[in-house]
């Protein structure tokens, strides 16, 4: 027997995520076992360009990356094949249909940029502590966050 749906209930399918994540330890939760923010399933996944749904999902595993960090910690990202070790991230944005662009800077203060085709995305989170003459540490994805709802 084929089960009918209406369009409402076809188009609520097409913006659910797929996703899952398996753990062997109890690490929190995970973006994928997150919803999706209303801004960002406003928009059938179809509709969006590879390099804006990346650009989407990134900012989602960085900001559950940072609820995780303690005061002293900010995030980084670590480059993987390769010599360039971690940058800060202090900015991301995408380039429709397939660059993602990461900004930010090194340990040495040295001003970063990298910029990535969405078929070779591999990124690294890694925690490093914060500058010890800042306060509070730097949460990029909080503000991330806040332009996925603002759109």
């Amino acid at each position: 027997m084929t089960e009918i749906e209406t369009t409402a209930e076809q188009l609520e399918a097409a913006a659910m995520p797929r996703a899952r994540a398996v753990h062997t330890s109890d690490c929190g939760p995970t973006a994928e076992q997150q919803p999706l923010p209303e801004a960002v399933a406003r928009t059938p996944v179809e509709q969006k360009s590879p390099a804006e749904w990346a650009y989407e999902r990134l900012i989602l595993y960085i900001k559950n990356f940072e609820e995780q960090l303690d005061n002293d910690h900010e995030v980084a990202m670590g480059f993987t094949g390769g010599d360039a070790g971690v940058m800060k991230i202090e900015g991301m944005g995408f380039y429709a249909p397939d660059i993602i662009t990461f900004y930010g800077s090194d340990p040495t203060g040295t001003r970063t940029q990298q910029i990535q085709h969405v078929s070779q995305l591999n990124v690294l989170l890694r925690a490093l502590p914060k500058q010890v003459d800042q306060p509070e540490p730097t949460r990029i994805g909080f503000r991330l966050a806040q332009d996925l709802e603002a759109k």
